[in-house]
């Protein structure tokens, strides 16, 4: 396999933005999924906001299932938190996209009149607002409506003029709505240059809960996690600073889906997941051992943990006195993850009839020899990050991973939850392990 860039960001311009949609209730509507779809494979999470009119067009559980998040309806609606739901959107938004926008919308807008959840959120938000109208073509060239749009440029909304084309009313005018990348391109240039406003998950919309079936049931799933520790002596080690947060998280999303999970843990902090098989595994000879012994039964391996690279050649068999000094040799460690992955692929190459082999490789400043890393190890699957990124460091519950499939091109998700990670990661594993290959 040959080394490949991450990808493009001109290819994904909107990565790591929260985009507001507002739908409202113009025949239009009906290309707002599409349009959704058009937002996320650019990057962006999508937050959907429909007028009561819009409902009648499309259905808010197209909207939710396509964004993965409860679509917004109602500007007195709290969240689970109590906190205003609109308020919130609000101030975590990177840009607002009105499409399609009426005429009682631009009115609305143009006279500051917070009369449905869309306007209430653009006059409570000082993120930009992209504005495409969509009618009949009579109605746009009336002068009130020329009136309303020039108003909200006046605000500084970028307003991008309908095409002139056939109208759900059979005529041909001016009121067609754009191209659906006209409209991407728009919100990209809006936030250009801008940093992302509210990276925190946390302060963003919530996302939708995912009632997952038991997809995973008579899956034996084995996870490592946490660091390990390498003594010097008995009471002091080289250790890093891995937590365990993100393995248990992928043992929590397992055993939620049925699977079977055994646990390898080494040195962590992270709560363990009630019905997870334990086994303590402090140092990386003792977790060496302990995943070979399981990877016979497994459907799949997961190697979160962070497994010292070095140990010392000789650990002190009473403690060091502070007065002697300290001159430590050190040896590499066994590669467990190369290592598990050559036995599992003495068993051929189809991940359907072995078990699957997951890695994890935390980085510093670049991703670049992931790619590499994932074909010298010989995993069906490696997720990467930047441990140096700010929400991906350890010890946090955020996490922006990039996923490296051999021979495939690079994944790079947003940042997101461990736990939200976690349920990603296992849905593109069971995609590779049914035989789909895609997510």
């Amino acid at each position: 396999m040959t080394d490949r860039p991450v990808a493009d960001p001109a290819e994904r311009p909107l990565e790591g933005r929260l985009v507001l949609l507002g739908v409202t209730g113009s025949i239009a509507a009906y290309k707002a999924a599409e349009l959704l779809r058009e937002l996320v494979r650019a990057g962006a999470e999508v937050q959907v906001m429909m007028s009561e009119a819009a409902t009648h067009f499309i259905g808010p559980l197209t909207m939710e299932a396509l964004s993965g998040r409860p679509v917004m309806l109602d500007p007195l609606e709290l969240q689970s938190d109590r906190r205003i739901g609109h308020i919130v959107a609000a101030d975590a938004a990177d840009a607002i996209l009105i499409a399609p926008a009426t005429a009682h919308w631009l009115g609305a807008m143009a006279n500051g009149l917070a009369s449905d959840i869309l306007t209430a959120t653009c006059l409570a938000s000082s993120a930009p607002v992209v504005v495409a109208p969509a009618m009949d073509g009579d109605m746009y060239l009336h002068p009130a409506t020329r009136a309303n749009v020039a108003r909200l440029r006046d605000y500084g909304y970028r307003v991008v003029d309908p095409e002139s084309g056939s109208l759900a009313s059979g005529q041909v005018g001016v009121g067609r709505l754009v191209d659906l990348p006209v409209l991407v391109e728009a919100v990209s240039q809006v936030v250009s240059g801008r940093p992302v406003r509210q990276p925190d998950p946390g302060l963003r919309p919530p996302r939708a809960e995912r009632q997952r079936a038991h997809d995973l049931a008579d899956w034996h799933v084995v996870v490592s996690a946490g660091g390990t520790a390498e003594p010097i002596d008995p009471v002091r080690f080289i250790g890093n600073r891995s937590s365990g947060k993100m393995g248990m998280a992928i043992a929590a999303a397992c055993l939620e889906r049925g699977a079977r999970v055994s646990l390898i843990k080494g040195t962590t902090s992270a709560e363990v997941p009630a019905g997870a098989t334990v086994v303590h595994a402090e140092t990386a000879a003792s977790m060496r051992e302990a995943v070979l012994a399981a990877l016979p039964t497994a459907d799949v391996l997961v190697m979160a943990a962070a497994v010292a690279d070095f140990r010392p050649r000789a650990a002190a068999e009473t403690k060091l006195a502070r007065g002697d000094g300290l001159e430590l040799q050190l040896e590499p460690t066994s590669d467990i993850l190369a290592e598990a992955a050559a036995v599992a692929r003495a068993g051929g190459d189809d991940p359907r009839l072995r078990p699957l082999i997951v890695g994890f490789a935390a980085e510093t400043g670049s991703l670049e020899r992931a790619p590499e890393k994932a074909a010298r190890k010989g995993v069906d699957l490696l997720v990467a990050n930047d441990v140096a990124e700010e929400g991906s460091g350890f010890g946090g519950d955020t996490n922006r991973v990039t996923i490296v499939v051999p021979g495939a091109e690079l994944e790079p998700w947003p940042l997101l939850s461990k736990r939200e990670v976690a349920d990603r990661l296992l849905d593109r594993i069971r995609a590779l392990r049914v035989g789909t290959g895609a997510e």
